[in-house]
């Protein structure tokens, strides 16, 4: 008896340490069916372990180089086998990821034959990276919009002001009319300035449920964009509240899907997707779960000359943009304990929006 509560012991303590791995592994029976995978997988695969345990290798990824017969080979080997730089699309969709893939038997008298699979993200360093650069060009970004708004403010109050006192004293209506269009011109700068600012208002948090928010989205583009547009709900119904102001969020996701659908043009697809990732790190923060709203288009992709700047204000590939939309949006977001990034190539651009989740437990 206290053998067999030793074991559970153990066995309880290594699941711990797996689910608490940066690497993701998966576990296959000897039929090639997934028994589990940890978090990590999730994350990395786009995929709950609820909804696929039990599937075989060959459903789980049909196009990926982690096939049947590589796993098959690992088994009649009886020794680990390792693929490098092994290309794997994940998330149902043409995203693809490559990492370095080590298959492992597993035998045990006790229990039937296994396979541990680990994959181990070859960009994820680079991914890292470009996730703190997003937070720190955001802060800068920031800093010096609201010192150059305070460099700006006086002396456009006082032009507005000058021009409010002359058209008082000037008499000739064809000259009024140059005064009203520097005050006109006053009150647009300001407005700019303002919208480069954001609210100035402190976010009102309160639980909210995501799909509040996927779905008046939804609502709004779908009465905005054109008739040939399809606008595709994929949900994920298990997914947790988050502790937000749904107005900002509103505000937020809806700059990124204008975005979209400006993208597609005349006809195309939109796609709203919910999915959790558990034990995600976001800048330094580490989150026991994370929601990821993602928006994705099948336009022509962002342009590169655009890729590096494009969070900053004033940043736009669209004529008669302000650039302003996905800089607002990266703040509100960042003001949420979360980001915004994308990832984009010709016939797929994907904008996600990470948010902590809120535990059961606040």
């Amino acid at each position: 008896m206290l053998a067999t509560v030793a074991d559970m012991s153990f066995a309880n303590s290594t699941q711990c340490v797996i689910d608490n791995l940066g690497t993701a592994v998966l576990l296959f029976s000897d039929n090639l069916r997934l028994m589990s995978m940890n978090p990590a997988a999730e994350a990395l695969l786009a995929m709950s372990a609820k909804q696929v345990r039990g599937l075989h290798v060959s459903r789980l990824f049909p196009k990926a180089g982690l096939c049947v017969g590589t796993l098959v080979r690992a088994l009649q080997a009886g020794s680990a086998i390792t693929e490098r730089e092994m290309r794997m699309r994940v998330g149902g969709l043409q995203t693809s990821v490559i990492v370095d893939c080590t298959i492992t038997p597993l035998r045990d008298l006790a229990h039937p034959p296994s396979v541990l699979v680990e994959l181990v993200r070859k960009d994820r360093h680079s991914h890292i990276t470009r996730e703190e650069q997003l937070l720190s060009q955001n802060e800068l970004t920031r800093g010096f919009v609201r010192r150059l708004a305070h460099e700006i403010r006086n002396p456009l109050g006082g032009l507005r002001g000058a021009a409010q006192l002359l058209s008082r004293e000037v008499v000739d209506e064809t000259l009024k009319e140059y005064t009203t269009i520097i005050i006109r011109e006053a009150d647009r700068l300001q407005n700019l300035m303002d919208r480069m600012l954001g609210p100035r208002t402190l976010p009102k948090m309160r639980p909210v449920n995501v799909h509040e928010i996927t779905e008046r989205v939804r609502a709004l583009l779908e009465a905005e964009a054109p008739t040939g547009v399809s606008i595709v709900r994929d949900y994920d119904p298990s997914i947790p509240e988050v502790h937000a102001d749904p107005d900002l969020l509103i505000q937020a996701m809806l700059n990124v899907a204008r975005n979209a659908v400006q993208a597609v043009g005349m006809q195309g697809n939109v796609i709203l997707r919910t999915r959790i990732h558990r034990r995600l790190t976001i800048g330094h923060q580490r989150h026991r779960v994370v929601v990821r709203i993602d928006v994705i288009d099948d336009g022509p992709g962002i342009p590169e000359a655009l890729r590096e700047t494009l969070f900053y204000p004033m940043v736009t590939g669209r004529e008669g943009g302000t650039g302003l939309g996905l800089s607002i949006a990266q703040s509100l977001v960042n003001q949420h304990g979360g980001l915004i990034e994308y990832s984009s190539a010709t016939g797929l651009t994907t904008f996600s929006i990470l948010l902590p989740g809120r535990r059961n437990d606040e």
